[in-house]
């Protein structure tokens, strides 16, 4: 490859980056006065408060997950006493979010049986979103031969977070970001501070991927329900390793979601896709995909063994594995309530992102109580919307876009855990 044209091509990236974050006027954001991330004394990665600083003092947030021994991890569990339910609502034929709603125009049934909703939050609430992106040399080599050799690798998971935090992230919102390649590594707490959010994107630029494994179901477990995790690496903490609480010790009143930019591809995760489908299930937090490695699949999946395994630059890669990711990833934004983009060419990227955006600013908050019933079986959530209110589900003219499923705890469970997957 000419490497007068790869400089040339990262440059451009690097300019198009520099460009979009100069946009944001950010000397001027850091003059504005925005809410605080929460204060440096309280325990690692806890939520944002309901309220701003001056309104209300942030309070540590409880967490369910203690630092566990291998021995002891056989479960998962989530305290709850409520199922909550992210909706949002759009018109089929224009796509357009519908706003203005209220508590009375929804309904949530369970198996066909019609829930009392308890809790209802409004779109206006600010967003609060975990980043997690697929950092290895996995996905290097994905992005490096489907842009025919013409760019580095990683930029194909480094553009579309780049535009997410410079375009999307307004100073009331908060967002953290995960890189996940042999295990999940913490790059910034919860912030909305621009100065942050351009650190983890140089972070991003200046290094290289380690190593090759691509352990999703391990990133999206510390992500939706915490553990024990790297140290977040821009607080240059002298532990290595520290407690997360997880997405869903976020506030219900904020709205939550999880943008994950990767391939889908798990080459080495401790646990398996449905124990992960299980912790996605459960968490009921929509989970947004922007699909990376379409245009590698694109170009070379006719010469790979439909299930032989090829090998690329040592990676066991064969056609099989791609339909799988496709299949992971899509079932994750579905039954999150979230949605999936597969993205193949780049100037996809801004009609992809501007939509997730468009959908996170009109999700609405809802939950109900699902009572004493402890079957250990999984139960099916339908959300129905009468727009106008005349008593008349309007099904046909526009369409809901919720967590599908939620997991009854087993009988022999503890009355205020929810048994999520095991390790």
């Amino acid at each position: 490859m000419n490497s007068s044209i790869f400089t040339r091509r990262l440059l451009g990236l690097l300019g198009v980056i520099v460009l979009a974050l100069s946009a944001l006027g950010l000397p001027s954001l850091l003059a504005q006065s925005r809410r605080q991330p929460p204060v440096s004394d309280q325990k690692k990665n806890q939520r944002p408060p309901d309220k701003p600083p001056d309104e209300q003092k942030p309070e540590p947030l409880p967490t369910d997950i203690q630092p566990g021994k291998p021995q002891e991890a056989e479960k998962v569990t989530i305290t709850t006493n409520l199922v909550n339910v992210d909706a949002v609502v759009y018109n089929k034929k224009t796509g357009q979010p519908q706003l203005a709603l209220g508590k009375d125009n929804f309904a949530i049934f369970v198996d066909g049986v019609k829930k009392n909703i308890t809790n209802f939050g409004t779109p206006e609430a600010p967003i609060t979103v975990t980043l997690v992106v697929e950092y290895s040399k996995l996905a290097e080599v994905l992005g490096y031969y489907g842009s025919h050799g013409m760019e580095n690798g990683q930029n194909e998971v480094i553009r579309p977070t780049a535009m997410f935090l410079s375009q999307f992230i307004k100073p009331e919102d908060y967002v953290s970001v995960i890189a996940y390649d042999m295990r999940p590594t913490p790059l910034t707490d919860f912030t909305n501070d621009p100065n942050r959010i351009q650190q983890v994107i140089r972070l991003l630029l200046m290094n290289q991927p380690a190593f090759s494994e691509s352990n999703l179901f391990d990133a999206l477990k510390l992500t939706l329900i915490g553990g024990r995790g790297d140290s977040v690496v821009l607080e240059n903490s002298k532990e290595r390793t520290q407690e997360y609480s997880g997405m869903v010790a976020v506030p219900a009143d904020r709205r939550r979601a999880v943008l994950l930019v990767a391939s889908g591809l798990d080459t080495f995760s401790k646990i398996n896709m449905d124990q992960a489908r299980k912790i996605v299930q459960n968490a009921g937090i929509p989970i947004y995909v922007i699909g990376t490695g379409q245009m590698f699949v694109k170009l070379y999946g006719d010469q790979m063994n439909p299930g032989m395994g090829s090998n690329i630059r040592g990676i066991p890669i064969d056609r099989m594995s791609f339909l799988q990711a496709d299949n992971t990833m899509k079932t994750f934004a579905k039954e999150s309530g979230g949605a999936f983009y597969p993205i193949t060419f780049e100037g996809e990227l801004g009609a992809a992102l501007g939509s997730i955006n468009a959908m996170l600013r009109s999700q609405y908050s809802l939950g109900f109580n699902p009572g004493e019933e402890r079957d250990g079986k999984s139960h099916k959530i339908v959300v129905k919307v009468d727009v106008d209110g005349d008593g008349t589900y309007d099904d046909k003219a526009f369409a809901v876009r919720a967590r599908e499923v939620y997991n009854s705890p087993k009988p022999d469970a503890a009355p205020s855990q929810k048994s999520v997957g095991k390790q």
